[in-house]
């Protein structure tokens, strides 16, 4: 039985797997290796994963759902129809559809994954991912930061060259910063930091918002079917910059049309929050590493959004170095969560690289303020950035006359005051009584490197408490019942994905189209549905390839449509050679 790595995504997911002494991806069912993170409930009650769900958050808004990662380990719900979805079971039918793909590629079962975790992941989120894998039919031991997971690709990749590298990793929803030294056939995180709340998406949304602020519609009266349209739209501009400038980005709202020309410029603009939010977390690793800029060697881009050149641009700036050619922004995650998982096998060939990781938040007790009692303050055992596996412990007194129990409870974050960090556990130690200050309690954190952490505490005596710490959202029994629902909803099979991934895409194309457009988008539909009705898997393949051909011929006309012939010299005319260069 094959153990994969998974690189769970906001925006795309993707898995690889460690054969003939490389890291392999591993495509989906329709033959591509990035699978959208969007989950959609057909009316039937079947479910979509993928890029056919994904286009329904156009056509079908209310039984669809993207994006769902953000909201790991929270209580958020998401409605699709009558259905309702916590992240993590949303989450664990992407996995599901990852696992059956893996099965079909390998043709042998899939039952274990190392997944990919942003680096700034805390417990909770870290516990819905696990939880996640178990739903989808996988056992997952072991979580890999994706930084981690992308330094362990370049390694690989480049030998056993020393290096101290930078990896900053902007995907769709997070934004991850690690600095990592690479030696001999060692790969040690020394220092991560980064942004739970910013990522591809959030660009997305700044230039729609943008977008209408200067062409004078209103975003938020929008009606949520047009404003993922317009989100799509705002995407594909930003998408569309990386190889051209300007691009016109035109919308139809209620059989009006607005435009507007955009460049990397405007973009850096309309999105100057995001980038000043950008800097914080690289600054910080130099600081917890103790270290200069001047001591980088390198400098590696990934994740799907640092492909924007104005992000390019602003790092290679704030850092001064431009940004490593060898970098694959949008694979390097998956490929180093697939080496992982071949370490995870024990395969022979990886049998001596070492990865160390480092533990990305603070972790302490509750202890009392006597100043002020009712906001207890946080007690570090174990400081972000201590190399894991960590254990550390710290002996603490009774905080009151009489106390016959000392309740220690456990948080996770870097503020002074508990209530402003992440309640994790609690336990509860009994003390004789006897005056304030004078029944020690002795209290042990061990963290491993998968992300579990044992809480110890013992009194005087030696009577000994324990508690490993888990998100506690969901009881056994719930997560069981949970898992039955799961496994009874119907994945599309397999060899129906391709037409309904098409179909989507062409239902998409009639909401975004008007006129004779939209006309021809319904004809098409209406001939592509009488081939498949025919059952005939000869003339169904060359439907599909045709379907496929003109869909893709009709979004790039609608892309296209309108622009301008324009003079690019009037563009950043000012701009450097060494500023071209970062940029390209």
């Amino acid at each position: 039985m094959a153990i994969i790595g998974i690189d769970l995504g906001t925006t795309n997911s993707l898995a690889a797997v460690w054969r003939n002494g490389r890291s392999e991806l591993i495509p989906n069912a329709a033959g591509a290796f990035l699978t959208p993170s969007a989950v959609s409930l057909d009316e039937d009650g079947t479910v979509l994963v993928g890029q056919a769900a994904r286009d329904r958050l156009i056509s079908h808004p209310e039984r669809t759902a993207a994006r769902f990662k953000r909201y790991m380990g929270t209580d958020k719900v998401f409605h699709l129809g009558e259905r309702s979805f916590t992240p993590e079971e949303l989450s664990a039918l992407v996995l599901r559809s990852l696992r059956e793909d893996a099965e079909a590629y390998l043709g042998e079962p899939v039952t274990e994954a190392v997944i990919s975790v942003p680096a700034y992941f805390a417990e909770p989120q870290r516990s819905a991912t696990k939880r996640a894998g178990a739903l989808a039919g996988l056992r997952v031991e072991r979580l890999v930061n994706e930084p981690s997971a992308a330094a362990v690709a370049a390694h690989i990749a480049e030998g056993d060259q020393d290096k101290v590298c930078l990896v900053f990793d902007l995907g769709g929803g997070t934004l991850d910063v690690s600095l990592v030294e690479r030696f001999e056939n060692v790969v040690s995180v020394t220092a991560v930091s980064g942004d739970n709340r910013l990522g591809g998406t959030d660009f997305d949304l700044a230039i729609a918002k943008a977008f209408c602020q200067e062409t004078g519609m209103e975003f938020d009266a929008l009606e949520t079917q047009q404003r993922e349209l317009l989100i799509r739209q705002a995407e594909s501009c930003k998408i569309a910059l990386t190889t051209q400038e300007p691009v016109l980005m035109t919308v139809d709202n209620d059989g009006k049309t607005a435009s507007l020309l955009l460049t990397n410029e405007w973009m850096i603009h309309a999105c100057s929050t995001l980038f000043q939010r950008l800097a914080a977390p690289a600054r910080r690793v130099f600081v917890d590493a103790g270290m200069s800029i001047e001591e980088l060697d390198e400098l590696v881009l990934v994740g799907g959004s640092s492909h924007m050149p104005s992000v390019r641009r602003y790092i290679a700036r704030l850092l001064g170095r431009k940004p490593s050619e060898d970098s694959r922004p949008d694979t390097a995650i998956a490929l180093g969560v697939g080496i992982c998982a071949g370490i995870k096998a024990r395969a022979a060939d990886l049998k001596e690289l070492v990865l160390t990781d480092v533990c990305p938040f603070t972790l302490g007790v509750a202890v009392l303020d006597r100043s002020s009692p009712g906001r207890p303050l946080m007690s570090p055992l174990i400081e972000r950035n201590c190399v894991l596996p960590s254990s550390r412990e710290d002996v603490y007194t009774t905080a009151y006359d009489n106390q016959d129990t000392v309740n220690i409870r456990v948080y996770q974050g870097e503020n002074l005051h508990c209530d402003d960090n992440t309640f994790l556990g609690s336990l509860m130690v009994k003390v004789p009584k006897d005056k304030q200050g004078h029944q020690p309690v002795r209290v042990r954190f061990t963290y491993d490197i998968n992300g579990l952490l044992e809480v110890e505490a013992a009194n005087a005596a030696g009577k000994m408490s324990r508690l490993v710490v888990k998100n506690n959202s969901m009881s056994d029994a719930e997560a069981e019942r949970r898992l039955v629902e799961l496994s009874a909803l119907k994945l599309h099979p397999r060899e129906q994905e391709v037409p309904r991934a098409l179909i989507a895409q062409a239902e998409r194309l009639y909401v975004a189209s008007v006129g004779q457009l939209r006309g021809q988008v319904v004809r098409l539909l209406e001939w592509y549905q009488n081939i498949l009705n025919s059952q005939n898997p000869l003339l169904i393949g060359r439907a599909s390839r045709h379907m496929k051909q003109t869909l893709g011929q009709l979004e790039t006309w609608m892309g296209e449509c309108g622009l301008p012939e324009l003079d690019f010299s009037l563009f950043d005319e000012e701009r450097d050679e060494d500023e071209e260069d970062t940029m390209s």
